[in-house]
């Protein structure tokens, strides 16, 4: 996964109110959960906001800026690809990506989110110039991707949107579409029909709106309220069996697992010698949870 829209450094590295893990009425936290050791990717990692699954590896989108600026426009964006203990560079800074963030692949196209902007490679040959989606002038933080079908949806934290886009032919992508209006919506997944959508507030400021929401008909989009605690949600992911959703959250900085059933929230202990950060747009996958740190320039892999 894996901030927003008015100042975009604070917003990123500073969160004003709400925790992952505060005490409400409904889902309240429990104890924290020991699980194994952790370990940290950092070699080619420069402020990395988002990971993605591929070919039993990872890829992970990097602004690659001297300072934490996700809505820069300068143009050093990069993808890196990591497996067996090494990373590479899949996508080189060349210009058309500032502050990657949520990815997407269909059909060796890797849908890649940018600042106002949805990018799209053909892995294939990713050298040859990318096609580049324009969102509606505003549409700034463009956040983070997931499909349905042939339809890909698109949030855009800051003015609170999420967009449908045509991607039967992924080759040539259709025109983005406003879909569903939901405060502040960051990261997404759809599991069994249902989208789930983490909310962060994009002026930093945590209201009661800023939670987890479910969307359970996409063809009639009525965003509901999932998990009723607020927080500066980012990150979103699903355990294999389904039956545990993980949110990230950065205020406090934590990693929460929860219940699909109850709707109960348990506080990960992650436990990396250098305390999280910023942990943004996780990926699951093959028993393990990758977690960007963005602040830190590291993805810590954990075992689950």
């Amino acid at each position: 996964m894996k901030t927003k829209f008015f100042t975009p450094i604070l917003l990123i590295t500073f969160s004003a109110t709400a925790l992952c893990c505060q005490s409400k009425k409904q889902n309240q936290p429990t104890e924290k959960v020991q699980q194994p050791e952790t370990t940290i990717i950092s070699d080619s990692i420069r402020f990395c906001e988002s990971t993605y699954p591929y070919q039993g590896g990872i890829l992970i989108a990097n602004f690659g800026t001297e300072q934490l600026n996700p809505l820069n426009t300068e143009g050093r964006g990069y993808i890196a690809y990591h497996k067996d203990n090494r990373t590479e560079i899949l996508i080189p800074a060349d210009g058309n990506l500032s502050g990657p963030k949520g990815m997407f692949v269909r059909d060796e196209h890797l849908f890649i989110c940018d600042v106002n902007k949805i990018v799209v490679y053909n892995l294939q040959a990713p050298e040859k110039a990318p096609q580049v989606v324009l969102l509606p002038e505003g549409n700034l933080f463009v956040n983070d991707l997931v499909a349905e079908g042939n339809t890909l949806y698109a949030s855009v934290t800051n003015t609170g949107k999420i967009f449908s886009i045509d991607i039967s032919d992924p080759g040539a992508v259709g025109i983005p579409a406003e879909w569903v209006s939901i405060a502040g919506p960051n990261g997404l997944i759809i599991e069994n029909g249902t989208m789930y959508v983490a909310s962060y507030p994009a002026d930093g400021k945590t209201t009661d709106n800023n939670v987890i929401y479910q969307i359970t008909d996409l063809s009639k989009p009525v965003p509901e309220k999932f998990i009723t605690t607020p927080g500066q949600y980012d990150g979103i992911a699903l355990s294999a069996d389904k039956k545990t959703m993980y949110i990230t959250n950065w205020t406090p900085a934590q990693v929460c697992a929860v219940d699909m059933n109850t709707r109960k929230i348990t506080p990960l202990d992650i436990n990396p010698e250098k305390p999280l950060s910023g942990p943004a747009d996780i990926t699951v996958a093959s028993g393990t949870m990758y977690i960007p740190d963005l602040p830190n320039s590291r993805v810590i892999v954990y075992p689950m």
